[in-house]
């Protein structure tokens, strides 16, 4: 009897509502910040109608850091929170601005040099899933809108775990599930016909936006991104709403 040989299984996660190899992903979602980079400030601006800046404004509050302390921000795009850190953590202390795009990374730089944040904050193109940092480095880990493009989401949190000081927080702020039935009905009818509507016309780019609004929707939702804290190594995970679970903000422990 003839055995065929076995076909190697192809591992695959979401790039939106796509399953594409794992190694794949990072290269897509590449594409897609790239695109979106010049424009990247505005569109935030349009399609939250400047909510997000009241998200990460609370965010950076919530992460009651202080003068000296060493700071990571991943996925850290143009730098919105950055710079509220580094004016937290004062000339004694450090934050470094990461992020895995070199466009997202360049007009963050750019941004933040203009606005005369200097001294305190580093540059670093990084992968969130492995960071070049010894373990026991930072008090503050941050991640804002970015862990939804993350290609292995369980491992990134783990590295995150691993380059915080004992005491140190995880703070993620993040797309999350909308908690009442008719803002969701609401909110799916805004994703996928406003707003790559809205990517075209500013950005000259709809897919990439239409990409976003999948990417949400592919994201774990309240409860289960708690869990996988949990399972990462953190503590005292708990996570808020905000403007009715649109947002969530997420927090974890390193003990």
């Amino acid at each position: 009897m003839k055995h065929e040989p076995k076909k190697k299984s192809l591992e695959t996660t979401d790039f939106g509502f796509e399953r594409v190899p794992f190694a794949e992903k990072a290269s897509k979602v590449a594409q897609v910040f790239h695109s979106v980079a010049g424009k990247y400030d505005l569109m935030n601006d349009a399609m939250s109608l400047g909510v997000h800046r009241l998200w990460k404004r609370y965010a950076t509050e919530c992460a009651s850091v202080r003068p000296g302390q060493y700071v990571l921000d991943l996925a850290a795009g143009t730098g919105d929170i950055t710079m509220r850190l580094a004016a937290q953590v004062g000339d004694e202390g450090l934050v470094v601005m990461s992020d895995i795009n070199d466009s997202m990374l360049k007009q963050g730089r750019d941004r933040l040099t203009d606005r005369g944040v200097v001294g305190n904050v580093l540059y670093l193109q990084a992968d969130a899933e492995s960071l070049p940092f010894p373990n026991n480095t930072f008090d503050l880990v941050t991640i804002a809108f970015g862990l939804r493009n993350v290609t292995r989401k369980e491992k990134a949190l783990a590295a995150m775990e691993q380059i915080l000081k004992p005491g140190g927080k995880l703070l993620v702020l993040e797309f999350s599930k909308p908690i009442l039935p008719l803002l969701s009905k609401i909110y799916d009818i805004y994703s996928f016909n406003v707003l790559p509507r809205l990517g075209k016309i500013i950005a000259g780019d709809s897919d990439s936006y239409r990409y976003l609004a999948e990417s949400i929707r592919q994201h774990p939702d309240q409860e289960t991104l708690k869990s996988m804290m949990s399972s990462a190594g953190f503590e005292d995970c708990k996570y808020e709403n905000l403007s009715g679970g649109i947002v969530a903000l997420h927090t974890g422990y390193k003990y």
